[in-house]
């Protein structure tokens, strides 16, 4: 039996989903930080990757963050880049806007999601997979990395505003400022590095110290340039959890019942040979019941993970059998064994994923 219950999202409250409509003026507010109310521009800055847990347990990195005002709030599911920043920009749950994962399975072949690619044809447009117009339709200036201008999950998630990309951390900085001087009077604002130096050394490492203490000192920076009517308001994705070498798990158990696998490691969609559904799902809850939760597709819609109301494209993309990771530990997919050199994951539903922080802080700039 596994130990603990899955940390649900919230979608119809404080969440990482009504985050963007509330800073845009639709709904209550007040379960944003006090500095963001009534601020004449805001800087929405995402740090890919920036779990609660990693503020709470290590402000000696993070002092500046820590001086911030707020706290947690719970991310989607499943708690991966695709499905969390479409989330922040779009203002809906995974189950309407359909990037239910890294990989998603589109009209019978997996599409990647970040690169925006298919192993066996050209990729579809972006706004056929994802329909929901980001930031509400409105014109929001995006500042984000350089080399993501033309990609198709740019598009997918933030089409529609103006783009600004960036080369270096100080031309973040420096784009949020012009921004905000120029009175828009909202930024938005990614940064992927943790993330990405948590993927490649793990959360043990010296060198996810120096990068959180590399955030803390960008955000130090940011706040100094940002004027004192500017409210910089912080949020991430997903949190992580370290994984070790030989906790990436093989799908031996299920191999003979699995047409193809999508997802994630930790938020691993098994899709069933035709007629084997509830075999698959027999066998994966004795073979992976004791490190995940295992869910039927009916169930994990009935448990409402992915949202409310999923639309019939997200049905479809849904594995017949999920493993969600409770323990610290993750599913290999076999059309992807690169993803085992991987030393942080993230996608399901434990606390250290799910929690990611909404913080504030007035710009310093008289």
């Amino acid at each position: 039996m596994t130990p603990i219950s899955p940390v649900v999202p919230v979608y119809d409250g404080p969440g990482l989903s009504s985050l963007m409509p509330t800073l845009l003026g639709v709904g209550d507010e007040s379960w944003l930080p006090e500095p963001c109310r009534r601020a004449r521009s805001v800087v929405l800055l995402v740090i890919d990757g920036l779990g609660w847990e990693a503020i709470r347990s290590r402000p000696e990195q993070l002092p500046t963050l820590s001086s911030f005002a707020g706290g947690s709030i719970s991310t989607v599911a499943p708690s991966t880049t695709a499905a969390a920043l479409t989330s922040i920009t779009t203002g809906v749950a995974p189950a309407h806007h359909g990037l239910i994962g890294y990989r998603i399975r589109v009209d019978g072949s997996v599409l990647n999601a970040l690169s925006w690619r298919f192993p066996d044809r050209a990729p579809p447009d972006p706004s056929s997979v994802q329909r929901v117009a980001p930031f509400r339709g409105q014109s929001v200036p995006v500042v984000t990395k350089y080399e993501f201008a033309r990609s198709g999950f740019t598009q997918a998630h933030l089409r529609g505003g103006p783009f600004w990309g960036w080369h270096t951390v100080s031309t973040l900085i420096g784009e949020c400022r012009r921004l905000s001087d120029l009175g828009s009077p909202l930024i938005y604002s990614y940064y992927p590095g943790v993330d990405e130096v948590a993927h490649q050394y793990g959360l043990e490492s010296s060198f996810y110290e120096s990068e959180l203490s590399f955030v803390d000192h960008m955000v130090k920076e940011l706040l100094s340039v940002l004027s004192s009517d500017t409210a910089l308001v912080l949020t991430a994705d997903h949190g992580q959890v370290n994984i070790e070498p030989e906790s990436w798990l093989g799908l031996s158990a299920v191999e003979d019942l699995v047409d193809e696998c999508s997802g994630d490691g930790r938020f691993r969609y098994l899709h069933s040979r035709r007629g084997r559904a509830q075999d698959l799902l027999a066998t994966a809850q004795d073979a992976y019941g004791a490190q995940a939760w295992v869910r039927s597709k009916e169930a994990l819609l009935d448990e409402g993970w992915l949202g409310p109301t999923p639309t019939p494209a997200v049905i479809r993309r849904i594995g017949d059998v999920v493993l969600a990771a409770s323990d610290s530990v993750a599913f290999i997919d076999p059309k992807l064994p690169g993803e085992a050199r991987l030393r942080s994951a993230h996608g399901s539903l434990t606390a250290a994923e799910m929690e990611v922080p909404l913080l504030a802080h007035r710009g310093l700039r008289a």
